[in-house]
């Protein structure tokens, strides 16, 4: 028996126009979460951590903090579009289409939209994906897309590994 190599993520080459991925790891939002993001990035916005205030909105409850459902849903896609990143260069048309709450688990997913040789860096290529996040019904909760840079095949930092 020989050591198997562990998913290291595409490169640039392992990507088509087209592809979806189903992000495998889905995620339960809890009231810890929330708070805790909101206190992390000072967003005094009752209404992701007031109880009572939230209680007198649309919602009746609090909503999760928008920005955290972004780095969720971004984080759930690195396996399959990001583990070799050299560089996020922007997300664009975020939009929250549906509100996230505290116990809602939220799943994930990512289209290949476009793909180019990046002009100033021959070892790295342009990705973009369109990435989806939906609640345990299925509603959609944020629609975004995403542009970065992607290592091509022989070009990524190596990754140590002691012991082996």
């Amino acid at each position: 028996m020989g050591t198997v190599e562990s998913w290291r993520g595409r490169f640039f080459e392992d990507f088509q126009i087209g592809d979806i991925y189903h992000h495998a790891l889905g995620r339960t939002i809890s009231e810890t979460d929330n708070t805790w993001f909101t206190l992390l990035t000072q967003n005094t916005a009752a209404l992701h951590f007031d109880r009572h205030y939230a209680a007198q909105t649309e919602f009746g409850r609090p909503l999760v903090n928008s920005t955290f459902t972004l780095a969720l849903v971004t984080g759930q896609s690195v396996s399959d579009v990001s583990q070799n990143v050299m560089a996020n260069l922007g997300w664009d048309a975020v939009r929250l289409p549906h509100p996230l709450f505290e116990g809602d688990t939220v799943y994930s997913k990512s289209e290949v939209i476009a793909l180019r040789d990046s002009k100033s860096r021959p070892q790295v290529g342009v990705v973009t994906v369109r990435t989806t996040g939906f609640n345990q019904d299925g509603v959609t909760i944020i629609e975004f897309t995403r542009t970065l840079l992607v290592y091509r095949r022989g070009f990524a930092p190596t990754i140590p590994h002691p012991g082996a």
